[in-house]
């Protein structure tokens, strides 16, 4: 599935995903509940209408990926 995040600037200033297209979906990010970094990549956990999305972007290409969709529902 193609995947497109488009980004607005965060509170320190770096680039946050705003909104995340799945092909011609369109999934507007409410909040961004985590981040972290690695060597080479970045990961954001977002909230959106759909629930709760984590996102990864590959520092050198710029590429996204959906890294997981974790679960709301409290189990394992």
């Amino acid at each position: 599935m193609d995947m497109l995040v488009e980004c607005t600037a965060g509170a320190r200033g770096d680039a946050e995903p705003a909104v995340i297209w799945f092909g011609r979906r369109r999934v507007e990010v409410r909040a961004v509940l985590d981040r972290w970094w690695g060597a080479d990549r970045r990961w954001w956990k977002v909230d959106t209408a759909e629930g709760h999305y984590v996102l990864r972007q590959e520092q050198g290409s710029g590429e996204w990926t959906l890294a997981a969709v974790p679960r709301l529902d409290g189990l394992p």
